[in-house]
């Protein structure tokens, strides 16, 4: 008898994440193709905030379509601290102060000099601090809607943040801030596009999506997790039972909102840039739409389909219908298989294409 994936301990499937993180990353070596590890990367770096938006949604019960919208602030943020140059002011006692202790470093320009910016770890700090402020700020009041109230406002949240990059020419406006420079996370490793980082860029990527899985799987499988499911399946008896469903709700959704900004960090020093495409509302859909095809409350399962949707859309397979597929996606799969198609059955699914009650074995 075949072991219940359910029942697989968290920490086994870490494991056998990296050992397909691994075996992807030598086929690619054999066939010759090390080129996909680019691809690969940054489908690493959109499962975060995915993987962010499925607790939101499979555990706490709350849709959002702004989640484009954190991962624009994170990235954005960190392209903005490590591109402005603040050589000009370096003999004023706080630049000083900043430069001494780390908080500001030199490096070279693209015409050979050098400018004084803020090193890409504040960057990462400060991208998760503003994301989590915001997300606090406008979830109190928005997360007591419900619905599809619920879904229009975060949908206005997500198009103000779209709004303000566009038109905001010190953040580029239409064309985005290039010019990001590689994050060196730790000696002899940074987070570059570059060739020859390129493996090195593969394997810390997908080691942050691990540790993010092994961080939330404990999280809905705590007393925690527990509440969570409590609020998504009857948030008045959970209330009753002396859940505070607010609190939580609120938590999650900042929790998201750093997992989102946290990934539009790393991808924008990954690629040495963002642009205004990444806050779109057609963006958050996509999201949206690779949590519904892995499956409500199935953290596996939503990685599992970010990371086949997204190496396929950045593999340009679906060419200049990208948005139109993800939004049929995502209707096929409400329509068909809203528990996600990873998780449909034969019978379920005949039943809601015929209309009628399909008997076992009818199906098979």
């Amino acid at each position: 008898m075949s072991a219940n994936p359910a029942r697989i301990p968290g920490p086994a499937r870490v494991a056998l994440l990296a050992g397909a993180v691994i075996g992807v990353q030598l086929a690619t070596l054999a066939s010759g193709k090390g080129f996909y590890l680019t691809q690969l990367t940054m489908t690493a770096y959109y499962a975060l905030a995915v993987l962010g938006l499925s607790l939101l949604m499979g555990y706490a019960g709350q849709i959002s379509l702004g989640q484009a919208g954190f991962f624009a602030i994170g990235g954005y943020s960190a392209a903005f601290l490590s591109t402005v140059d603040l050589a000009a002011q370096k003999a004023q006692p706080a630049v000083v102060l900043a430069t001494r202790l780390g908080l500001l470093v030199f490096r070279p320009d693209l015409v050979g000099g050098k400018l004084l910016a803020v090193n890409p770890w504040m960057g990462l700090v400060a991208g998760v601090a503003l994301a989590s402020a915001v997300a606090f700020a406008v979830g109190v009041p928005v997360l007591r809607l419900r619905g599809h109230y619920l879904a229009m406002a975060t949908l206005a949240f997500g198009t103000i943040v779209s709004a303000l990059v566009v038109g905001t020419q010190r953040l580029g406006a239409a064309d985005g801030i290039s010019g990001v420079p590689p994050f060196a996370v730790l000696p002899g490793l940074r987070v570059g596009g570059g060739a020859a980082d390129r493996v090195a860029n593969y394997y810390l990527a997908w080691a942050l999506v691990a540790l993010a899985m092994l961080l939330l799987g404990n999280l809905a499988r705590s007393r925690t997790g527990r509440a969570l499911r409590a609020i998504h399946g009857a948030e008045d008896a959970a209330r009753a039972m002396g859940v505070d469903a607010a609190r939580l709700k609120v938590r999650v959704f900042v929790l998201a909102a750093a997992l989102a900004a946290a990934a539009g960090v790393f991808l924008t020093h990954y690629v040495g840039g963002i642009g205004p495409s990444e806050a779109t509302a057609m963006k958050s859909v996509r999201y949206v739409a690779m949590v519904a095809v892995g499956g409500m409350g199935s953290l596996w399962g939503a990685l599992a389909a970010s990371s086949v949707l997204e190496f396929l859309s950045l593999r340009g397979v679906f060419g200049a219908h990208d948005d139109a597929v993800f939004g049929g996606i995502l209707l096929v799969v409400m329509l068909f298989a809203p528990d996600g198609i990873l998780q449909v059955e034969v019978r379920t699914l005949l039943s809601r294409l015929t209309g009628r009650r399909v008997e076992p074995g009818e199906g098979a």
